[in-house]
């Protein structure tokens, strides 16, 4: 909430700085009262900036790339006073160290999926945790993404802030020059974030209807598409955008296809790729894969006491889904008399495609 009520003294409004297109000059004038003060010069030499504004109030490279202390990054100058003061409470020295080892595991990660040429995505939360989440992996985007989408965020469209936050991050890649990596996906956290809004008394951050949820993640998916349209257009690389559409649901697939056709991405492109949870909708992803798009199966893993509650909210997210079970039986008894019949019964389509 401190960081709130400064961004809204500072900007003059709700939003994040980004979007108020403030400059340093700006902060200057804001801090002009303060005449000659030490701290309010180094506070504005570590703000990220371009000509076009202040991307970040706070040096958040040095907290993924050094040994750089949250307590102490997470400091402004007090407007009035010109003394530094905290935006989150004093971490404690075990918190804090925590908090570096998980950094250090996260590059590790990142390293080897960069080095074997492999996608790392990170999956979403509940909105109470995932600003952090998404920083610390735009921040990863940042770092690694630089010859192409290596780390990919997540962005749950069954929230109502979803097309202004990818919106914001696109910025960002675009002002930053590193290449941008999504998994659209529609959420899986309805009813905890209702409960705890309701709870809190805060509004409900979770999309009204299941059509509202659809017509945001379309919407998300559209602007994303139109951005590589852009891009192709003015002989850019159309792969600073990376795309997964992470869904069990035909419409949105038939959707996505559509799109591509209409502002002219192809297959071969290769910036939008498709994947559902192995088990689920086959006859989604098998067609897909064989009409030369990069489709995916997601397999689990882990302790069953952690995989198991994982794969419940699959299946509550998912229960259209599992009222399909029908449809997907029908399909592949027509399927087995179908090779029965052309003496196929193992039978493997021919194709040759390089994945995303």
């Amino acid at each position: 909430m401190r960081t709130r009520k400064y961004m809204e003294d500072m900007v003059g409004g709700q939003g994040n700085v980004l979007t108020h297109h403030k400059t340093i000059k700006d902060l200057e004038k804001y801090y002009a009262t303060l005449g000659d003060n030490k701290d309010v010069k180094e506070f504005l030499n570590n703000v990220t900036s371009d000509k076009e504004g202040i991307l970040h109030l706070f040096p958040w490279s040095g907290i993924v790339d050094e040994d750089s202390q949250l307590s102490d990054t997470f400091r402004v100058p007090d407007p009035q006073t010109g003394q530094m003061r905290r935006l989150i409470s004093q971490i404690p020295p075990k918190e804090e160290e925590m908090f570096r080892n998980m950094i250090r595991r996260l590059n590790t990660i990142v390293k080897a999926a960069a080095d074997l040429d492999v996608r790392i995505m990170v999956d979403a939360e509940q909105t109470y945790f995932q600003p952090a989440i998404s920083r610390i992996t735009l921040e990863m985007m940042r770092k690694y993404n630089k010859d192409k989408a290596i780390v990919f965020n997540t962005y749950q469209c069954y929230l109502r802030e979803t097309f202004r936050e990818v919106n914001t991050d696109l910025e960002q890649a675009k002002r930053q020059n590193f290449y941008f990596g999504a998994k659209l996906v529609r959420g899986a956290y309805m009813d905890q974030e209702r409960d705890r809004a309701k709870s809190l008394g805060y509004p409900d951050p979770v999309n009204p209807t299941f059509e509202a949820t659809t017509e945001m993640y379309h919407k998300t998916l559209s602007e994303c598409l139109r951005r590589i349209k852009l891009m192709k257009d003015c002989d850019d690389d159309a792969r600073k955008i990376g795309i997964m559409v992470a869904s069990h649901n035909e419409d949105t697939v038939r959707f996505a296809i559509q799109q591509m056709k209409e502002i002219g991405i192809s297959p071969e492109d290769k910036v939008i790729c498709f994947g559902q949870l192995l088990g689920m909708c086959d006859y989604i992803t098998f067609p897909l894969g064989q009409a030369g798009y990069s489709a995916y199966k997601y397999i689990p893993y882990g302790p069953v006491e952690e995989v198991l509650p994982y794969l419940s909210r699959r299946a509550q997210e998912n229960k259209g889904v599992l009222k399909k079970i029908k449809k997907e039986k029908r399909l592949l008894l027509s399927e087995i008399r179908r090779r029965l019949m052309r003496g196929q019964l193992f039978y493997k389509p021919k194709g040759n495609y390089v994945p995303i």
